[in-house]
């Protein structure tokens, strides 16, 4: 080849060759032999158009080897369906008629390197050194044998084999077609332009393997590939399809060295234990791997705990699994949509040493396959290996399943037919056989034609490339199942752009058809949510929703509205139950049966009052004040049904006004009597003369002013604070949510109800400073003594009071308790003052019967009393004495004490103001006035009887009747008579 075309030729080479030198100690001595010499390492059949195969007929060799043991299905079974298809073509007069294809088929052993080697046998017709100026040594040409010329490749297998090979095959354009080579890389159609395959690409299984893990609800799971591009391709696209779908997460992504050391499987099943929880395991392997990752399980007694997901290498062999069917027991698989080809059953049945004698490598299936040997020289002393005697039938003498690939090989061997029939009918219209366009053949133009194939293959299946030469998507999907002993690979579901599970077919060791879990957090309960593990969005800590909040979404908590709390599950708002103290609750019970009895007992006292109202006891007891007294005590009872009631506008402002003007009107009435006793002694130790605003009507002016101030300031709270209802979402906000309710109440605060009780507080402590300062006034002196008892006791509730009621502020039950103190309290102080003031002087009015004669007026009194009858004396009642007290006088105390002033002046005027000298003075001159003062004032017993002497337990009056009363004689007597043993 001179000149510049020649030229040109042999520079657009020249980095092939460069390579080609590399490889060049690698080649293979027979590629230089002659035509017709037996070609050991390849498959040789002759014909007008020749198609390369490459096919793992062995394993990767171990130990510096370059192949290792034979592989039935994945090699000799396709292997054979090329052959298969190869005869079918030749014999088939509408496809390429009268052009017989030929073929090189090559052992890649399961490695790229050795597939390099190999596939130099390709394009050897392309650099053979042309000998045109070459001569022998007589002057004349040399006599050379030409190889064969490939015009397209069959294969490879893997997909690290085909890259390696699709290179090579690219430089001197021949295109290849690959039936099972699916790593997403291999779709570059610029850098494998003339790469085409009849299987999907891995993109699209690993699409569907990232499908079937999400419906399997699984989340965390990891990945386990051979080195190479078929198994590092095939894990990065199911990372990225899982990322762009989102839910999976990666927990571990382990590669399987090219050449594995010992003991390297058991530390990747050691490896994937770290993460326990990922208990699904995608594999991306080649068979030889899957089998020794599923050894390894199982010497770590592992059997059950992972379940594999594995790729179209794996598909539904039975190799990877033979003797391992626990470990690999509800495996799910994928490969790409396929139908047994029944003639390739009966094709590869009727195969025999005798009748397939162009597969160099059939022999040795046949002694695998059998179990035998063909040599007698190979057989071993002692071992139980039988001679092979050829008779001997595949699928009745062993077993027998069609690979899965078959349908692919077939598929491929016709793509390639197709395309040449299309390229001679366009390239030799009307010619039969090869035109001289055809020859050879261009691999850019046959590409062309490839790519437009479009036919129903050998299932009956549509065969079609897009524009990177890769065939749709269609999978099936396979489970490994156990059965009665029997194992078994079943469809499950199939992918075609979406996926169709069944899962309800699916078996599961351990756990039957319920589906095992692979996830790395369990799910969050509603009202949980999801804190994501910073760089593992499926990893998560669930974290309750507390408190008043609930769940917005998985990652989001939000608090309720005020008024609003979470629901059981936490998943939204519901509105917090409205509450107010019932009629009918526990806490209402002690409070209205003390209103009702003291309301009760109130009206009775009054009636009592009323219908004795002209007696000397309800005379004395200062009639006025004590109605004012009964009707604040009447109010204080009162005010508990409105504690109770519904609050509302009006019954909100009548609690406003009543409940401290009840307290305001009893403590302004006792403070008035209080303060008039302690005016009229304290005037008595200046002066005779009685003191000012002791009147009735005086009392009840001083009372009404008094009561007069709290009404002011209940108007002025009115007007600046208008009264109304409110409900209180706070007041019982207790922690736990399903406890909380909202509070309709009045609106008064604490603040404002110290300030409503405040004035009735003040009144009572004076009332009782009052009572203490008249502590020694004699108690019958309008009730004095009584008056501090009540106001004592009275101080002694309220103190309990007020730690009860705001020390309860912040717990649940606030409502409840306080309202039951408030009311429980008032109607304690109001029974006090009922019971010491007024009680005595019914029991006294009802029970000490008198003829209620007023004395001296006998018109009142027409009759002579009966003997029997107590002596009713206006100015004296006997009653209540104490031990160490006969006489204790009630006189009318204006008349008395105005008698008393004026006897005492006369005592200090005889005695010329200073005691007289005796050993008792100030004993002698209460004697003096004492005596004095009764001999003027006790009275002639009205009904004409004559008063019974000393003590007086009831004040009967005997049957003679004297004129007048008659003292003791001396001071001693007088002394004993008045207090008992003296003083």
């Amino acid at each position: 080849m001179s000149g510049k075309g020649g030229w040109a030729w042999w520079w657009a080479r020249l980095p092939l060759c460069l390579l080609l030198s590399l490889y060049a100690p690698w080649v293979p001595s027979s590629l230089g032999k002659p035509k017709g010499h037996p070609h050991m390492n390849s498959i040789r059949i002759d014909g007008d158009i020749t198609l390369g195969g490459l096919f793992p007929v062995h394993g990767r060799g171990s130990e510096g080897k370059a192949c290792g043991e034979l592989k039935k299905e994945k090699g000799i079974h396709r292997l054979e369906a090329m052959l298969f298809a190869l005869d079918r073509i030749n014999n088939d007069p509408d496809l390429l008629p009268n052009i017989t294809l030929g073929a090189r088929i090559l052992d890649t052993c399961s490695r790229d390197t050795h597939a390099l080697e190999q596939s130099l046998t390709f394009v050897r017709a392309l650099i053979e050194k042309d000998g045109t100026e070459v001569r022998c040594g007589s002057g004349g040409p040399p006599i050379i044998t030409k190889p064969e010329r490939v015009v397209g490749v069959i294969g490879a297998s893997g997909s690290s084999v085909s890259i390696m090979v699709a290179n090579i095959l690219r430089l001197f354009k021949i295109p290849q077609i690959s039936y099972a080579s699916t790593a997403p890389d291999l779709s570059d159609n610029s850098r494998y332009d003339f790469f085409s395959r009849v299987v999907p690409s891995d993109t699209y299984q690993a699409q569907a393997m990232v499908d079937i893990v999400r419906a399997l609800k699984w989340n965390y799971v990891s990945t386990l590939a051979s080195e190479g591009s078929y198994g590092e391709s095939g894990v990065e696209a199911f990372i990225q399809k899982s990322r762009e779908n989102g839910g999976v997460c990666i927990a571990q992504s382990v590669k399987i060295p090219r050449e594995p050391k010992t003991g390297e499987f058991d530390k990747i099943i050691k490896r994937l234990l770290e993460t326990s929880n990922a208990r699904g395991i995608i594999i991306f392997a080649n068979e030889d791997d899957i089998r020794r990752v599923l050894e390894a399980a199982r010497r770590a007694n592992q059997t059950g705990h992972f379940f594999w997901m594995g790729s179209d290498s794996w598909g539904s062999k039975s190799a990877p699994v033979l003797r391992l069917e626990e470990v690999a027991e509800g495996a799910v698989t994928i490969l790409p949509k396929r139908m047994s080809v029944r003639g390739f059953d009966r094709y590869f049945s009727s195969r025999t040493l005798d009748n397939n004698r162009r597969n160099i490598w059939f022999a040795e299936f046949w002694e695998d396959n059998f179990h035998c040997k063909l040599s007698r020289h190979a057989l071993k002393k002692g071992s139980h290996i039988k001679k092979c005697t050829n008779r001997e039938r595949i699928g009745q003498d062993s077993a027998y399943e069609q690979e899965g690939k078959v349908q692919f090989v077939i598929d491929a061997v016709y793509a390639m037919g197709h395309a040449l029939h299309a390229m001679h009918r366009d390239l030799c219209p009307g010619r039969v056989g090869l035109c001289p366009r055809m020859d050879p053949v261009d691999g850019t133009q046959l590409l062309k034609y490839i790519r437009n194939v479009n036919f129903s293959g050998i299932a009956g299946n549509p065969v079609t490339f897009n524009e990177n030469g890769d065939a749709p998507g269609r999978y099936d999907i396979y489970q490994y199942q156990l059965r009665n002993g029997s194992a078994e690979y079943k469809v499950i579901g199939s992918w075609t752009d979406h996926l169709h599970l069944r899962i309800e077919r699916m078996q599961w060791p351990g756990s039957g058809q319920q589906l095992p879990r692979s996830i790395c957090s369990l799910p969050c309960q509603p009202g949980e949510r999801k804190k994501t593990v910073k760089g593992m969005a499926c990893c998560w800590h669930c974290e309750p929703c507390t408190g008043y909040q609930y769940q917005v979404d998985r990652y989001t908590c939000k608090t309720c509205p005020y008024d609003m709390r979470p629901t059981e599950n936490r998943t939204s708002c519901q509105p917090i139950p409205i509450v107010k103290l019932e009629w009918d609750s526990p806490w209402a019970v002690l409070p209205l049966f003390l209103a009702v009895v003291g309301i009760a007992a109130t009206l009775f006292v009054v009636v009592t009052f009323v219908r004795y109202n002209d007696t000397p006891i309800v005379k004395a007891s200062g009639r006025e004040l004590s109605y004012v007294l009964l009707a604040g005590i009447f109010l204080c009872y009162a005010t508990t049904f409105l504690m109770i009631a519904e609050p509302d506008l009006g019954t909100c402002s009548l609690r406003r006004i009543f409940l401290g003007l009840g307290m305001s009107i009893s403590y302004a009435a006792l403070l008035t009597k209080t303060n008039r006793i302690y005016r009229i002694f304290e005037q008595g130790k200046r002066s005779v003369s009685a003191p000012r605003f002791i009147s009735p009507a005086s009392q009840l002016a001083i009372t009404f002013i008094l009561i007069s101030l709290q009404l002011l300031g209940i108007c002025v709270w009115f007007v600046v604070d208008p009264s109304h209802s409110v409900v209180d979402f706070q007041d019982q906000r207790t922690l736990d949510p399903r406890f909380a309710r909202g509070v309709l109440k009045c609106d008064i605060s604490d603040l404002s109800l110290i300030c409503l009780l405040g004035y009735s507080m003040l009144l009572m402590v004076t009332c009782t400073v009052y009572a203490i300062k008249t502590r020694g006034v004699p108690e019958t002196f309008n009730e004095a003594k009584p008056i501090g008892f009540t106001m004592y006791t009275t101080c002694i509730v309220w103190l309990a009071f007020i730690p009860i009621f705001f020390g309860t502020s912040q717990s649940a039950d606030k409502l409840y308790i306080q309202t039951t103190t408030l009311t429980v309290s008032v109607s304690l102080s109001a029974s006090v003052s009922l019971g010491m003031l007024y009680m005595p002087k019914v029991y006294i009015i009802l029970f000490h019967i008198f003829p209620f004669c007023s004395w001296p007026s006998p018109a009142i009194c027409p009759a002579p009393c009966p003997s029997s009858l107590s002596c009713p004396i206006p100015a004296i009642i006997f009653s209540s004495v104490p031990p160490r007290s006969h006489f204790l006088p009630a006189f009318p105390l204006l008349g008395f004490i105005h008698q008393l002033f004026h006897h005492v002046a006369k005592e200090k005027k005889k005695g010329g103001g200073e005691s007289p000298p005796t050993k008792k003075p100030k004993q002698k001159l209460i004697l003096s006035v004492f005596r004095s003062a009764a001999s003027s004032w006790w009275p002639v017993c009205p009904c004409g009887l004559q008063p019974a002497r000393p003590p007086y337990p009831s004040a009967v009056c005997p049957a003679r009747p004297p004129a007048r009363l008659a003292l003791p004689a001396n001071d001693t007597e007088f002394s004993a008579w008045v207090f008992g043993d003296g003083l």
